[in-house]
């Protein structure tokens, strides 16, 4: 079987630092091509990665079978439907469409079409969060905790939440297979609009789970603290274990061959997307999966609104 050929529509931060390095270690794919609308920019960009520059994404497009898309929010839906009008197979940065409407829309279209769409959400691909998923069948309560040092602004209430918070409910949910529902919460902003504090409380059956979220915290500190049936488990920016059970602490140390990029769940992602591609199979965020956290901050975002 011929390897996929791989393209990305998007040379900014997040597609150097996070995609870039993993996609251009093509092992059962190739990296075919890139495209972003600032030529110049773009192309010391492929140059650095030795990627062919694309004239046009309907250039990449014809020449790819699967796209991975990094442009900004609000351009999703012209450039996700775009390719899968085109007939590609598309991975997008989340969230899926700047509203529920439009990713709604594009789920539609990739079934109509036959093709996979996913969201990039890599914090379920961590290989952490992943193993405390599996020790989690007899939780009593679950919080993650996502701070930044300093990062009030520039940007209003609703563009933060899609941003940043929605990562924090998304893998609250998923480590709960998504039954939880929510309860209650504060959305605490400035005088200008801008997020400040965001702490909500979801319950399923006997566990409850709790997201949080600072502004200016003095910290850049992720964390998920589990409450099991016989043990306590923390899980420190994705890269530290500390469990307590019994009398006895157990911590692991990080392994030495893993990168900061496997750690964080971007490497799985990738290489999710583009197994869920070749076998055809349908990956772990696509469809209602997708859009399950970025309907609930959308309302969130509408009840602080009406307040």
């Amino acid at each position: 079987m011929s390897k996929l050929r791989i393209g990305v529509v998007g040379l900014g931060g997040i597609a150097q630092k996070a995609w870039l390095p993993v996609l251009g270690a093509a092992t059962d794919w190739t990296l075919q091509g890139a495209w972003s609308p600032t030529r110049e920019k773009a192309q010391r960009i492929c140059d650095t990665w030795r990627i062919p520059y694309a004239a046009s994404m309907v250039d990449l497009a014809r020449d790819c079978d699967a796209v991975f898309v990094h442009t900004s929010t609000a351009t999703h839906y012209q450039v996700v439907s775009e390719l899968l009008n085109a007939g590609v197979h598309v991975c997008v940065d989340k969230p899926l469409a700047e509203n529920v409407p439009d990713a709604e829309r594009l789920i539609e279209l990739a079934a109509r079409k036959n093709l996979t769409l996913m969201v990039g959400f890599n914090r379920r691909f961590a290989p952490l969060y992943q193993d405390l998923k599996a020790q989690l069948g007899a939780a009593a309560s679950l919080r993650m905790d996502k701070h930044r040092t300093d990062s009030i602004g520039p940007n209003d209430l609703r563009f933060t939440l899609l941003d940043d918070y929605l990562h924090v409910v998304d893998t609250a949910l998923w480590l709960t297979n998504g039954n939880a529902q929510l309860k209650s919460g504060t959305l605490q902003t400035n005088d200008q609009g801008e997020m400040v504090y965001a702490e909500h409380h979801f319950a399923f059956e006997h566990l409850q789970v709790t997201t949080s979220m600072h502004r200016r915290a003095g910290s850049q500190r992720e964390s998920v603290q589990a409450v099991t049936d016989g043990a306590l488990i923390d899980v420190t920016d994705m890269r530290e274990w500390r469990e307590e059970k019994g009398s006895g602490v157990v911590t692991r140390p990080v392994p030495g061959w893993q990168s900061t990029l496997e750690q964080r769940g971007f490497a799985g992602c990738a290489r999710h997307f583009i197994e869920c591609v070749q076998n055809q199979t349908v990956p772990e965020t696509a469809g209602e999966q997708a859009i399950l956290a970025q309907r609930i901050v959308d309302k969130l975002w509408r009840e602080a609104m009406s307040e």
